[in-house]
């Protein structure tokens, strides 16, 4: 099967309920609406699925409670909207799942839970212990501790970044939308994030009381469909998970692109954030895309960032194209010393000659040419 019909065989399920489709306004969660969804993600979980909801909707529940009349700007306006609103959309998620027999199992991560090896493992054997235990988990960035992340992008990124951790075969984004747009019609299917499809993308961020928008849910089909699983991007209010399950032509879905990568490689390409970059030449732009090589000195022209060796890089070809993310083996400061360098000066130039290559092949994965 493939396409829509392959939706029907998806086991592992992550579905991201962003703030629009939580809220009937500004202040108040669209009741009714989400009995509709807890009951739908009930029956998945019931049907043998395991099902992780990641669920936005405490920043757009906190700020009007602390007497703020727009969504505020500031971190620590943002924050405290968060430490509020988070409680008040648990009790709903409580009230709901309760008659139905299902634990609501609040996780809370920022990214650092995923950016550190040992605490993204943990994650991944706890929700698969809460599956165990017939839970639903309901995740959340931790936004009250949070800064950088706190802009993930209403929480598509950290839907994408679950899905991998999980090794979802679907991933489903309910929004504002119903679906990607190319002018007055919607894409029922794309199967490649291509330059046509990113020049789709007008006007940013979705204004309001959300803070996402179609970029980040185009990154998020990235992610996603890299690894090898489906994404869809669906309305919130109008589309439901049991038409996506049931093979109907709901919203957009974006298709899984190529083969898939391991775990670790996964953890690499996305949930380590990057420190710094480095510009080869074509040279090894066809050792690394084409040979599946490792990353040595002589091809590198350019090195930016104060990076230590063990660190995340990009790899930008002449172009300007990234296409590999990678652990470098050396510090900024050496990789400047003997960039553009054979590999057989690097001990004289060094006093020292750990490894051969600046980011071995086990240590790189490419991205396939995306743009920066």
């Amino acid at each position: 099967m493939s396409g829509r019909t392959s939706l029907s065989n998806a086991r592992t399920i992550v579905v991201k309920l962003g703030t629009r489709a939580l809220l009937a306004n500004p202040r108040e969660i669209d009741r009714d609406r989400l009995a509709q969804r807890v009951d739908e993600l009930v029956r998945a979980q019931r049907a043998g699925r395991f099902v992780v909801l990641v669920s936005s909707g405490a920043i757009g529940l906190g700020w009007p409670r602390l007497g703020y009349t727009d969504r505020p700007s500031t971190i620590p306006q943002l924050q405290a909207a968060a430490a509020v609103g988070q409680s008040h959309l648990m009790q709903q998620y409580i009230s709901l799942l309760a008659p139905l027999g299902v634990h609501a199992a609040q996780v809370l991560l920022t990214h650092g839970d995923f950016q550190d090896r040992r605490r993204y493992l943990n994650l991944r054997n706890a929700l698969h212990a809460l599956r165990e235990a017939g839970a639903l988990p309901i995740i959340n960035e931790n936004d009250t501790v949070s800064v950088d992340e706190i802009r993930f992008g209403d929480n598509d990124l950290l839907a994408a970044l679950v899905a991998n951790a999980v090794d979802a075969d679907l991933t489903v984004l309910f929004t504002d939308v119903h679906g990607l747009y190319d002018g007055d019609t919607k894409l029922d299917e794309v199967t490649g994030i291509t330059p046509e499809v990113e020049g789709l993308i007008r006007g940013g961020k979705t204004q309001g009381y959300g803070s996402g928008g179609m970029r980040s849910k185009l990154e998020a089909a990235r992610q996603v469909t890299r690894r090898g699983g489906a994404l869809v991007v669906a309305h919130g209010k109008e589309d439901t998970l049991d038409a996506i399950l049931a093979g109907e032509t709901v919203g957009t879905l974006f298709m899984p692109a190529g083969g898939t990568l391991d775990h670790r490689k996964r953890w690499i390409a996305w949930s380590v954030r990057e420190a710094g970059t480095l510009d080869v030449d074509a040279g090894a732009v066809e050792a690394l895309e084409r040979r599946g090589r490792s990353l040595l000195p002589p091809g590198i022209t350019a090195c930016t960032g104060d990076f230590l060796a063990g660190d995340a890089v990009l790899v930008r070809a002449p172009d300007g194209r990234t296409i590999a993310k990678g652990l470098v083996n050396y510090a900024a400061a050496d990789v400047r010393r003997i960039m553009g360098k054979r590999s057989s000066e690097v001990e004289s130039i060094l006093g020292r000659r750990e490894y051969e290559e600046v980011i071995h092949r086990d240590n790189l994965v490419t991205l396939n040419g995306t743009s920066t």
